[in-house]
């Protein structure tokens, strides 16, 4: 369904007869994403799915965890498509291609998570990466915009070096791509002299994908694209490439090579890279974004932060820890999508209320939110909603996901990084708020703006956009209300992946 779409939108675009506004390409796309989710969702019914599916010579494996993700990736996407359904005074996308580097992306996600072997792998996350990295660079008239593609280009240009190094040397030394094939190959191994390329093939491997999400020390590049890539650029930068790389990554790390304990010749570097990588994810994500002035910058440090949650429950690979990573996965998606949709909403109201004309809607500094919790009090509470939730403040969802982490990591003996992970949640919680401290308590600088224009909000936020900020905000409020259906489907996610 979504090659289909990506055929429709390339020929709707070619044809100089046809007269379609980019607003209608994304509309396009979105009901293209919630169609190809309910396809995705209906797979689930197939009971074979539960021991997986080889598909296309053994380049793809389909499984019950990538079917549930795939469906995760496709609603997402169409959600992050909403904030371009805006009202008449309001700038839409400025080009048609938009919604089609969209599509090349959640393609090669969904592709990425089925990837059984190298070779599928590799073009599966280029495919993704040159959709993003031209997507970034959207903006073309924008100099920041397109330093910023730039950047990131070159910078994840390295990383697929360090991915296909990686390849090369496990391919030199097996003369396998398969990677079920690679694992059981490895595994009649008994000399660890020559095991030392295909370790250093798959370090090479985890690496270039830890690049790509930013986590430290790998993440410099982050904090500087998300600033300057318009803001609905950074909620796509911040959420999609991160769900498709971790369940890559948790497939790999759950692989029967290296559930074998102490027999497995790679899990012991392995479990050592991703916990050091999470040990410094949590702390520059936590301490460097106290220094922070603007929002972007600061969101892109608490990403940072995040990931290093992510990659803790990566790194114990237990099925405690593997269910709580899907969970942590999920509500840090969601809690993060609605984040930049309300920084979105403040940043159409507050450029259609100002006297002079911007160059983009965006938000960039935390000071132009001062005040906005008199001017928009319901978007000012959601955002403290979600901000709280980022934080781990109970009873919200963030809460239960930092929760389900720690107990994994205490359970398996990792009493150190339990620690680490809740000192930085409380030192974190101290720019969100700040955040929080400027909407509400600081006076605000456009008083005299809004006895001007009182009206011209009304039109600024679709009523899609506000409704989808009401549910998410909702939803993470009454979470505890009834939690049996998501911590029961990720408990059965990670029970598939440790069935023997």
């Amino acid at each position: 369904m979504t090659i289909i779409t990506i055929i429709t939108l390339i020929v709707a675009i070619a044809l100089p007869q046809t007269k379609i506004s980019p607003i209608q390409f994304a509309r396009l796309s979105a009901v293209s994403f919630l169609v190809c989710a309910a396809l995705s969702f209906n797979v689930l019914y197939i009971e074979s799915l539960g021991s997986g599916l080889g598909m296309f010579s053994g380049l793809y494996f389909a499984s019950t965890i990538t079917q549930s993700i795939e469906t995760f990736i496709y609603l997402m996407a169409s959600f992050i498509l909403i904030p371009w359904f805006i009202g008449k005074n309001s700038k839409g996308p400025i080009l048609s291609e938009y919604s089609l580097i969209l599509l090349f992306s959640v393609l090669g996600a969904t592709l990425l998570i089925s990837s059984a072997d190298l070779m599928s792998m590799y073009l599966s996350i280029e495919l993704q990466s040159f959709a993003v990295y031209i997507l970034a660079a959207i903006h073309r008239d924008s100099e920041s915009s397109t330093a910023a593609g730039l950047k990131y280009f070159l910078l994840g240009g390295l990383s697929s070096c360090f991915i296909l190094l990686g390849a090369a040397l496990i391919y030199s030394f097996t003369g396998l791509t398969n990677l079920e094939s690679i694992f059981n190959l490895l595994l009649t191994t008994t000399s660890n002299t020559y095991s030392i390329v295909p370790v250093l093939g798959l370090l090479f491997i985890v690496l270039g994908f830890l690049f790509k999400i930013a986590a430290a020390p790998l993440h410099n590049w982050a904090p500087d694209v998300y600033d300057e890539v318009p803001s609905i650029v950074t909620t796509w930068l911040t959420i999609m490439p991160k769900i498709s790389i971790v369940i890559f990554l948790l497939e790999i790390v759950t692989s029967s090579l290296l559930g074998q304990g102490e027999t497995a010749v790679l899990a012991l570097p392995l479990k050592n890279i991703l916990l050091i990588a999470s040990l410094l994810s949590l702390i520059i994500g936590s301490v460097v974004g106290l220094a922070q002035y603007k929002i972007k910058r600061l969101l892109a440090y608490s990403t940072i932060s995040h990931v290093g949650f992510l990659l803790l429950a990566l790194g114990i690979n237990t099925e405690q820890s593997t269910e709580s990573l899907i969970f942590y996965l999920l509500q840090y998606s969601v809690t993060n999508l609605n984040t930049f949709l309300i920084i979105l909403a403040f940043g159409y109201i507050l450029n259609s209320r100002t006297q002079y004309i911007k160059s983009t809607l965006d938000i960039r500094y935390i000071s132009e939110l001062k005040g906005q919790f008199t001017n928009n009090p319901l978007l000012s509470l959601s955002l403290a909603l979600c901000l709280f939730s980022m934080a781990g403040v109970p009873p919200l969802l963030g809460f239960f996901a930092k929760q389900q982490v720690l107990y994994a990591a205490t359970y398996s003996g990792y009493y150190f990084m339990s620690i680490v992970a809740i000192l930085v949640s409380v030192i974190s919680a101290s720019y969100y708020l700040q955040i929080i401290k400027v909407m509400h308590f600081s006076p605000s600088a456009q008083l005299v703006e809004e006895k001007v224009t009182p009206n011209i909000e009304s039109n600024s936020i679709s009523n899609t956009h506000s409704m989808l900020i009401s549910t998410i905000t909702l939803s993470l409020v009454l979470f505890m209300l009834n939690p049996n259906i998501i911590l029961n489907s990720t408990h059965l996610l990670a029970l598939t992946l440790f069935q023997t």
